[in-house]
């Protein structure tokens, strides 16, 4: 979210729209607090809500990122309430998977704050569609994917080394356990294959324990926190995409695989059956189901053929969501977003 929220900014001051960027992850001072997750979210909170202050007094729109949970509660509610305070039209872009469920605990007000927005907009109609099962209705716009960032690289012959490469934070959610069993039982078929694991998070003390208790450790690298400027990069030199997910709503990931001509083996979580076709643009397995997942992995490695075909479908699926094409949608909807309140 933090990276599809920086890299619209850009490209809209890249079009000449004047955008307030009001961070909710500022560094925090003094340094340390950052190792305490508690109190850095209640540190960054008051200069955050000074900067929102100012920045929507000079604002026509409010284009609020929100997710689900405490995130939602100490940064996308004050944004809304400021807003409102203010008297300045939000729009609501939702990108939290675990949604549903948030909605369905979550205080009434959460609802009706939600309902209150001049407009609410997820990337996904998997998001839509739990909107709407609350009553709440959205429109659909889609992540971007910068494709002059990103080149479509020729199909390698990799012989019995491919190159697997995860691409996700290292937290619960995304299950990068189920990813590292998996790449230990294509080690048994390709055993010069090696695992990129790139991301950062909390569980990493645990993911390098199970690689060494798998006797993976000269075949599995974490990198840590990859820069969005070093992604193409990365992807370069992938040969498959592991997206293992437990929840999910539309990964930028994938569609960066799609861009550079990486296949994508993927659970179905979420919303990732809307943007990616078991069979026509990846290959697709239930969450938590291992052995299909290695078998889809085992597949895309064995056949070249089916490689190519995800390759070229992949690419085809990410021009949709080029800037170009999305530029459009973000232009209208902050003008309905005006025209609406103006109208109130």
């Amino acid at each position: 979210m933090a990276n599809q929220a920086r890299q619209l900014a850009s490209l809209l001051k890249s079009e000449g729209v004047p955008v307030d960027f009001v961070q909710t992850n500022a560094p925090c001072r003094p340094g340390w607090l950052e190792s305490i997750p508690v109190a850095r979210a209640v540190f960054r909170l008051f200069p955050y809500l000074v900067r929102l202050w100012l920045a929507t007094g000079r604002a026509d729109v409010v284009h609020v990122f929100a997710n689900s949970g405490w995130a939602w509660h100490l940064f996308a509610s004050p944004a809304l309430a400021v807003a409102r305070l203010r008297g300045v039209p939000a729009i609501i872009n939702y990108r939290g998977g675990l949604a549903d469920t948030f909605f369905a605990t979550a205080p009434r007000w959460v609802l009706r704050m939600l309902g209150g927005a001049a407009m609410r907009v997820t990337p996904s109609a998997y998001l839509q569609r739990v909107f709407a099962k609350f009553g709440l209705a959205a429109e659909v716009i889609p992540n971007v994917v910068d494709l002059s960032r990103f080149s479509f690289v020729p199909q390698r012959d990799y012989g019995g080394a491919p190159c697997i490469v995860v691409t996700r934070n290292l937290e619960e959610i995304y299950d990068i356990p189920m990813a590292i069993r998996v790449f230990g039982r294509v080690r048994e078929a390709f055993p010069g294959a090696s695992l990129v694991i790139a991301g950062s998070g909390p569980e990493l003390g645990t993911l390098q324990a199970l690689v060494s208790d798998l006797a993976l450790s000269g075949a599995v690298r974490f990198t840590g926190r990859v820069d969005s400027a070093d992604m193409p990069a990365l992807y370069a030199r992938a040969d498959c995409m592991l997206n293992p997910s437990r929840v999910d709503n539309m990964p930028n990931s994938i569609l960066e695989a799609f861009a550079c001509g990486v296949p994508v083996v993927s659970t179905d979580a979420g919303g990732i059956p809307d943007m990616a076709q078991h069979g026509v643009s990846a290959l697709l397995s239930p969450v938590g189901d291992e052995p299909a997942m290695a078998e889809n992995l085992l597949r895309v490695l064995r056949e070249p053929a089916l490689a190519r075909v995800l390759r070229e479908a992949g690419l085809a699926e990410a021009r949709k969501f080029d800037w170009p094409q999305v530029k459009q949608q973000w232009l209208a909807a902050y003008r309905s977003a005006a025209r609406r309140e103006v109208v109130s």
